[in-house]
């Protein structure tokens, strides 16, 4: 790897400075609500998130979502612990949420009740907070704002 291609993972992983304190408390909200999310699936919602895993995936459902729930406890304590890393934090939080976004829909496909979806229209609604949640990761990280750029004055040089 060139010199060139250091530079974007080096400007990714540089500790950022401080947010506005408005972001930092809804970071830190998300990252308690991720958490606890996470510690429910492996105790009391274990099998309403067993509703969300697609057919598709070629693993045991109960693995899945044992591993998705380390995996969101893991993501919730770095949100609310790893500020000087906000920004790396909020971009693997936001592509964690848009991986199992397919969980979503196969609920919705499949008309799976769990956690008070029990219409197709409530599913489907759900549908759409997704998305506003992952923009509210990265806002609240400031992970888009200050994501590393390539062009003039950049602090990322192009390959």
């Amino acid at each position: 790897m060139t010199s060139n291609g250091r530079a974007l993972p080096a400007a990714l992983t540089r500790p950022a400075d401080p947010t506005a304190r408005g972001r930092t408390l809804v970071r830190i909200a998300l990252g308690a609500a991720l958490a606890f999310a996470g510690a429910s699936h492996l105790t009391v919602a274990r099998r309403e998130f067993r509703a969300q895993v697609p057919e598709i995936v070629p693993l045991d459902a109960d693995l899945v979502v044992l591993a998705s729930g380390i995996a969101e406890i893991t993501l919730g304590a770095a949100l609310m612990l790893l500020a000087r890393r906000r920004v790396p934090v909020g971009w693997a939080v936001a592509l964690f949420l848009v991986a199992v976004f397919p969980g979503n829909i196969a609920q919705w496909l499949h008309a799976r009740d769990a956690f008070g979806l029990d219409t197709d229209a409530k599913r489907f609604m759900r549908l759409f907070f997704q998305p506003v949640l992952v923009a509210v990761v990265l806002w609240s990280t400031g992970a888009w704002r200050d994501r590393p750029r390539r062009g003039p004055g950049s602090t990322c040089a192009p390959d």
